[in-house]
């Protein structure tokens, strides 16, 4: 585990990170993004195991206000563009931060959920800066049923155990939760809508999208192909919001077909 400072937001915020796979040279690397409500340490043992699959280097970070990166700062409120903040502020200052020089070697970048949205919002602004991206159960625009199921995280997190189960994983739950349950919330939210941005997108592009998701229906990555015609789709059946832990293997053997297409090196065994 290590940190690194950058400026974010009118204050110097400390960001956890961890780098992993192989150390070859050449070899693509790809940036994980965790979801609204996930760290560092909730990714558990995927990043590495994918790494490993496809030969590749994998960064795996916690944005401000999660894991053991710097909180929020007291009464600091998300407004609606705080995905859009994580893409075009935080993720670049610290690519920057750790000395990645992404205009010579583009990084891969592998979302969940509200980090799938950060990583379309990022190769939307920063085409010739990303290689390519795999997207789960991102969020384009919002859905009764993500709203529904937003609420029902409200609720057990007031009165049931997920206050202790995030407590885990973050220095301080209260910041991550709030952060992001107030926000999608909030009436001003649903009005929110990425559709006509990512028809910028340039790079090969994986979403990917459990049938049985909560809190998202397969009209997101529907809606994704429609704006950038290379997406290419996979919808998995008896899956929830996370496909990575549902099918694990299935998610794992799909982004080695975009990183190593026909003709390309095979990741070393």
């Amino acid at each position: 585990m290590a940190w690194v400072d950058i400026d974010w937001a009118g204050r110097r915020v400390r960001i956890e990170h961890h780098w992993i796979g192989t150390r070859q040279p050449g070899q693509p690397l790809l940036v994980f993004l965790h979801e609204g409500l996930g760290s560092l340490s909730m990714w558990r043992d995927f990043p590495a195991r994918l790494c490993d699959a496809v030969g590749c280097r994998g960064l795996v970070y916690s944005r401000p206000g999660y894991g053991r990166s710097t909180p929020r700062a007291a009464q600091e409120a998300w407004g609606p563009d705080f995905m859009h903040r994580q893409a075009h502020e935080v993720l670049p200052a610290l690519l920057a931060a750790l000395g990645l020089d992404t205009a010579a070697s583009p990084p891969w970048l592998f979302g969940h959920s509200d980090g799938g949205s950060i990583a379309l919002l990022y190769a939307a602004r920063f085409p010739q800066h990303v290689a390519g991206a795999v997207v789960l159960a991102p969020h384009i625009i919002v859905e009764d049923l993500s709203i529904a199921s937003i609420e029902r995280a409200r609720t057990d997190y007031l009165h049931a155990d997920l206050r202790q189960r995030l407590a885990r994983h973050h220095d301080d739950a209260d910041s991550a939760f709030w952060g992001w349950n107030d926000v999608w919330l909030h009436p001003s939210f649903r009005q929110w809508s990425i559709e006509q941005e990512i028809a910028a997108i340039r790079c090969p592009l994986l979403a990917v999208q459990g049938e049985d998701d909560t809190y998202g229906t397969l009209e997101q990555i529907r809606c994704i192909a429609r704006r950038v015609p290379q997406t290419s789709l996979l919808a998995l059946p008896a899956c929830g919001h996370a496909p990575h832990r549902d099918h694990p293997e299935a998610v794992m053997a799909a982004p080695a077909r975009l990183l190593h297409p026909a003709g390309a090196p095979a990741p070393a065994a």
